[in-house]
């Protein structure tokens, strides 16, 4: 993948202070809860739920069961945020009880979550990794990818490839739910229109241009930074995007062996339409067998 959000980073946050992660955030849980095998591992009441001691002895075959239960079931309650960026959604999962962990490909990006996570006092796992070279020591419960994350991936080889992993580092019956925008959306919404804001600080041009035969939308991304008195510094940034079909995702995502659970309108959390923008796809590994916790390593 190419080198983007660099100097970005630095005024990402500002610019996205109107994204809705609140909602996000009540929107993933609800569905992890009612589709996923994660559980929260702490509250604000409770604390941390530790898990049983491993102190036994060698003769005690009960308690050592009890004990591989319980590191099967750290693995089962962990949460993934892939494409995390500056953290802001995997901190509110993790306050909502989860153990997360963060995966980003911008180190730039990372360091503001890892900022936030030292003024928050959380527990996440940051790694700085391409999605489409995902390595974990373990397997996971859950998958999250939202906020259009895999649309910067331009090739169905790519995306196949991110499905692979995310399934072999799945816990059986584990859930991958993700989001991306539809090609209706470039084409018809967002491309070939510029979106201008200014802010106290900063401001910003995103300027959109739609190349439909290859259903990429590239974007070139103007910012003027406030750094010192009157002075700005203008700095750019060229995106691209692909925009696809829900049919192409379900084909992609069960070729890698995964089970289309359901598709949902990231907007309004119902059916999708032909007019869907954003779409959810909620997704389950069923290829292993029970209790088998360890991922298949390339």
């Amino acid at each position: 993948m190419a080198e983007v959000y660099s100097d970005f980073a630095g005024v990402y946050d500002e610019l996205m202070d109107n994204a809705p992660y609140e909602a996000w955030c009540e929107n993933i849980t609800a569905l992890i809860e009612a589709y996923g095998i994660s559980k929260p591992v702490r509250s604000e009441e409770t604390g941390w739920i530790e898990p049983v001691e491993n102190d036994l002895t060698e003769e005690d075959e009960g308690c050592r069961k009890a004990v591989s239960e319980a590191l099967l079931a750290s693995e089962r309650n962990l949460v993934v945020d892939q494409g995390c960026g500056t953290g802001t959604l995997t901190e509110l999962l993790y306050r909502k009880g989860y153990d997360m962990i963060g995966i980003d490909n911008s180190a730039e990006m990372l360091e503001i979550a890892m900022e936030k996570r030292a003024k928050s006092g959380s527990e996440i796992l940051y790694l700085q990794q391409d999605m489409c070279e995902l390595e974990l020591y373990s397997t996971v419960g859950t998958v999250v990818s939202v906020c259009d994350c895999l649309n910067y991936l331009l090739e169905e080889e790519d995306l196949a490839e991110v499905f692979r992993l995310v399934n072999n580092y799945l816990y059986p019956g584990g859930l991958f739910l993700f989001d991306f925008n539809t090609v209706y959306k470039y084409r018809q919404v967002i491309g070939d229109t510029v979106i201008a804001e200014n802010r106290e600080n900063c401001s910003f041009i995103w300027e959109n241009y739609y190349h439909g035969d290859e259903e990429i939308n590239e974007y070139d991304l103007t910012v003027f930074v406030q750094e010192e008195g009157e002075y700005f510094r203008r700095f750019t940034e060229n995106h691209f995007q692909r925009g696809y079909t829900p049919e192409t995702m379900r084909r992609l995502v069960e070729e890698a062996g995964m089970q289309v659970i359901r598709l949902l309108d990231a907007d309004t959390m119902g059916e999708i339409t032909p007019e869907s923008e954003r779409i959810y796809v909620l997704a389950r590994e069923q290829g292993k067998g029970d209790g088998e916790g360890k991922a298949r390593r390339r």
